[in-house]
């Protein structure tokens, strides 16, 4: 893949397509937020409070019968866990006077002897309402010490490229949990920490090539620098992606309905990461001044 890749001389003209780019940015940004804005997010037992139990039998599961032997319980939600069917996690939300140790009592009663319980975890909706708060709080500590990093590393142009592609790749996968009603816990939230910190590796590949070739060709046009740039790292870019983008394919189809979440928001990142790289964070800077930032080669090499 790699000879395939470097046998090919890349001029794709990308900033002449810029428009189509903001257009379809646009679209997806509006679908998210409206999904957000009068759907909201499905969230987790992490979020909203509740009772989460794994649980593993030494035969194959019948879901149908754990279903109606647990139909006492109110938002519940049975799913099976492995390849051999023998395992289940079990989440349910107890009723505001109803006490969630209990119910977990009351739950392995009904289910019997024939189960052993791998996992349980009781959230209460204060906690819940706390780790909202606090997540919500590290993405935005992360999406600055990420914007501050690129400016001290860069220039402010390119620390405003990189927050606006963080920020639309955020809000559209987010907007996929809320479109879809996949279910949003602190897993996912890893996930999206995780996307933030992958995209800004990819666009920084570039935005370097752009400072680079802003001082070796001072004479020629902003947009023509800036696709050489994107042309000069797209097979960096390329073959990163698609490998990172193998392993989370292979995580999402193996790693069970625990690592769900987490696999879908790093496949959706990777994707729009890589698009978000080259059709907002590049073609963004050619509204800024950014010639007069980039310092002649041959004074840099005599300042080194």
């Amino acid at each position: 893949m790699i000879k395939l890749f470097s046998k090919h001389q890349f001029n794709f003209n990308f900033i002449s397509q810029r428009k189509w780019a903001y257009l379809f940015s646009v679209t997806l940004l509006a679908i998210s937020l409206a999904s957000f804005l009068t759907r909201g997010l499905n969230y987790g037992i992490d979020f909203e409070g509740g009772i989460l139990v794994e649980a593993s039998s030494e035969t194959p599961v019948d879901m149908e019968e754990v279903r109606e032997k647990l139909s006492f319980l109110r938002d519940l939600s049975i799913q099976s866990a492995g390849t051999e069917g023998k395992t289940i996690l079990i989440q349910a939300k107890p009723e505001a006077d109803e006490n969630a140790n209990q119910l977990v009592n009351q739950m392995k009663e009904v289910l019997g002897s024939g189960y052993s319980y791998d996992q349980v975890e009781v959230v209460g909706p204060t906690i819940g309402n706390e780790l909202k708060e606090k997540s919500l709080l590290a993405s935005i500590l992360a999406l600055l010490a990420i914007s501050i990093y690129i400016w001290f590393r860069f220039e402010w142009p390119f620390a405003i490229g990189c927050m606006a592609s963080l920020t639309h790749d955020l809000i559209i996968v987010v907007g996929f949990f809320s479109f879809f009603q996949i279910e949003f816990d602190m897993i996912v939230v890893a996930g999206l920490l995780s996307l933030a910190g992958y995209d800004c590796n990819d666009t920084i590949v570039t935005y370097d090539r752009v400072r680079e070739n802003l001082r070796k060709f001072r004479k020629m046009e902003v947009d023509g620098i800036l696709n050489k740039s994107v042309n000069e790292t797209l097979s960096r870019t390329l073959l990163t992606s698609l490998t990172t983008l193998f392993v989370v394919l292979i995580l999402l189809v193996m790693g069970g309905a625990t690592l769900e979440g987490f696999s879908i928001a790093m496949v959706l990142g990777t994707i729009f990461g890589t698009y978000s790289s080259i059709y907002v964070a590049v073609p963004l800077l050619r509204y800024f001044d950014i010639k007069s930032m980039g310092e002649p080669v041959d004074s840099a090499i005599k300042n080194n």
